[in-house]
């Protein structure tokens, strides 16, 4: 018997979400286990180490199973995504330790919510953001993110549904960037200023009304909380609209009250697009060696003693 470690992605999109469920409803694990019982003829059932919400995506989603087969740890990928469909696909396997388990390590998660900020929506666009074509000051969005960064309790920021013990949560780092996205037909300035008004000056006061644009925000941390990181995001674009002030974050993170923070932004902006374990911290922190805290330099890559090797899959931004 060994175990298999997957780095998962998938358009979340069509999923009722990672979990399987009793309904029988499609799901990233229910997929994922019909085609690692094709494969192997073993009855598998995966652990998943995030389990996002239905519509949630991901580039690095981790899994792990046990197996008797002979296939060797790193074939399972090429072998997998021969039987699963389109919206899911294995970007790497490998063997791990048999006691690994991948909601029991030190890691440092992100999730990138993106905005699709334009006059009119794009179906191009449709699947992996939301859509708003409400102008949003990018700055003000910035200055009521600052306020989040180290450990809170995040229970204003918290779905009333979760059953967490507790809502006290670290997030290690925050950013709001803007990408102008060009003019696609390429007749702007044709049109812009035909009536003797200078196009330069046209387009430049034009442009936060009709310049295409994503907004990306990205949150890490080392666990997040039902819905968190959707609340965070509806709350900043509430910030990004003048509806909220930025210096108004410390007191709605002070009340812990769900009904103080914005609203729960929609799933299809959301993906998790990196994943990092820490596997010397996370076997001490198992033995009970040191706390159960992320190492403090996050940027330091730790040496790997046994087989779990150091997960980091990004994003461009």
């Amino acid at each position: 018997m060994k175990r298999v470690l997957l780095v998962t992605a998938y358009d979340g999109t069509d999923f009722a979400g990672f979990q399987a469920q009793k309904s029988g409803v499609r799901t990233v694990e229910g997929v994922l286990n019909q085609a690692l019982g094709s494969l192997t003829g073993e009855r598998i059932e995966v652990i998943g180490a995030s389990r996002t919400d239905a519509g949630v995506h991901a580039l690095c989603n981790l899994a792990v199973f046990d197996t008797d087969s002979r296939i060797p740890g790193d074939k399972f990928a090429a072998a997998l995504n021969t039987r699963l469909p389109e919206d899911v696909k294995i970007q790497e396997s490998f063997e791990v330790d048999p006691d690994f388990h991948p909601r029991h390590c030190m890691t440092i998660k992100t999730y990138e919510y993106r905005i699709y900020n334009a006059p009119f929506p794009s179906p191009v666009y449709g699947r992996n953001c939301c859509y708003s074509y409400t102008p949003f000051d990018t700055e003000r969005m910035r200055r009521a993110a600052d306020c989040l960064t180290g450990t809170h309790d995040f229970k204003s920021f918290c779905s009333v549904y979760s059953q967490a013990l507790t809502t006290v949560r670290t997030i290690t780092g925050i950013s709001v960037t803007e990408e102008l996205l060009k003019d696609p037909a390429g007749i702007r300035g044709c049109f812009y200023g035909s009536r003797g008004e200078d196009r330069a000056a046209a387009g430049k006061n034009r442009r936060s009304l009709l310049m295409p644009r994503i907004i990306s925000i990205r949150v890490s941390g080392t666990g997040f909380l039902y819905n968190m990181v959707r609340i965070i995001a509806g709350t900043l674009m509430e910030a990004g609209r003048g509806a909220i002030r930025p210096e108004d974050m410390p007191s709605i993170l002070a009340a812990c009250d769900r009904r103080a923070a914005g609203p729960t932004a929609p799933a299809r902006g959301l993906t998790l697009v990196s994943y990092r374990i820490f596997p010397e911290e996370s076997s001490r922190a198992r033995s009970g060696s040191v706390p159960a805290d992320p190492p403090v330099d996050l940027k330091k890559t730790p040496q790997n003693g046994g087989k779990v090797p150091e997960i980091f899959v990004d994003t461009p931004k």
